[in-house]
């Protein structure tokens, strides 16, 4: 099957040729003048694009304006957002970037570029969307199911950890929090089950380039953002010791993840440097944001 591709460019001429383009190269592409008209079609669709690419600049609803609305919808926020644009400034390339998406391809620019970007974005999702069925299938092999929380033990089912890869027992849960016995979620199990379906995907020589990874956990009506790392350990079989630091909790979206991600880029650095650390700090810094989501949305 061809890869869907979204296209959303209110210039004419430049949207039929990047259309030309992509039916050339074996893509099925969509087109749309504006964000608005973009959603339209999107709400329409019986399959989700693999990936949409947008200018920024465009009438009734611009770029910005449309990756919001993308990033804020469970059914549309992990498809890979690549912005073609006119405006070439670091500081707009920065901007576009820090909103989250995960490219910012400038105009005039080189076909090349475009396919190989394209190919490289459609091909990571691939394996997110592998890691996301064959984890669903692992938990469902495995048995494992969470009751639903009653509103006032929510803050229980927002759980951040880390766990180590060992060369003879696999993974090994290290640290946890929230710490309670009454936390329903099997977190052994759940570790075992992530770390080791990640890594059959990605393989162990690759895994700590997998970046940070959102995944649908539909067994344990749940979401998870995982990200893996590691730092040199001789000792160890791939001369490094790995490592996943992961947070669950029943909503998380494209945003979430992009301030998680920087939360999980300093707890990485306090790991490598083996400084000390308060799990629970960092919770509550990933619960504040998540909190203050529901907020307002409420």
């Amino acid at each position: 099957m061809k890869p869907l591709i979204l296209v959303v460019e209110d210039n004419v001429d430049l949207l039929y040729n990047l259309n030309l383009l992509l039916e050339s190269n074996n893509y099925k592409p969509l087109t749309a003048k504006n964000g608005k008209e973009a959603i339209e079609i999107l709400s329409t669709l019986s399959e989700i694009p693999d990936i949409i690419i947008s200018d920024i600049m465009m009438p009734k609803m611009d770029g910005y304006e449309f990756f919001k609305v993308i990033s804020n919808e469970p059914r549309w926020n992990r498809i890979p957002f690549l912005f073609l644009s006119a405006r070439t400034t670091p500081k707009d390339i920065r901007f576009g970037k820090l909103l989250g998406a995960d490219d910012y391809l400038t105009k005039p620019f080189d076909e090349k570029d475009l396919l190989a970007i394209l190919a490289g974005r459609i091909a990571r999702n691939k394996r997110i969307n592998a890691l996301n069925n064959k984890i669903e299938e692992s938990f469902s092999t495995a048995n494992m199911e969470m009751k639903s929380p009653i509103e006032s033990q929510q803050e229980f089912f927002i759980c951040l950890f880390l766990a180590f890869w060992d060369d003879k027992f696999g993974p090994e849960l290290n640290r946890y929090f929230p710490e309670e016995k009454s936390f329903p979620i099997p977190l052994d199990d759940i570790v075992n089950q992530l770390f080791t379906v990640a890594t059959s995907i990605y393989g162990h020589d690759k895994i700590t380039k997998a970046e940070g990874v959102l995944l649908e956990i539909k067994n344990l009506k749940t979401r998870g953002y995982l990200y893996f790392d590691s730092y040199p350990d001789k000792k160890e079989r791939f001369g490094e010791k790995q490592y996943m630091i992961a947070v669950i909790a029943p909503s998380i979206n494209y945003f979430h993840t992009l301030e998680i991600k920087e939360i999980f880029l300093d707890l990485s650095e306090r790991i490598k440097d083996k400084s000390k650390w308060n799990i629970e700090e960092y919770w509550k810094k990933i619960y504040d944001i998540l909190l203050l989501d529901t907020i307002k949305i409420e």
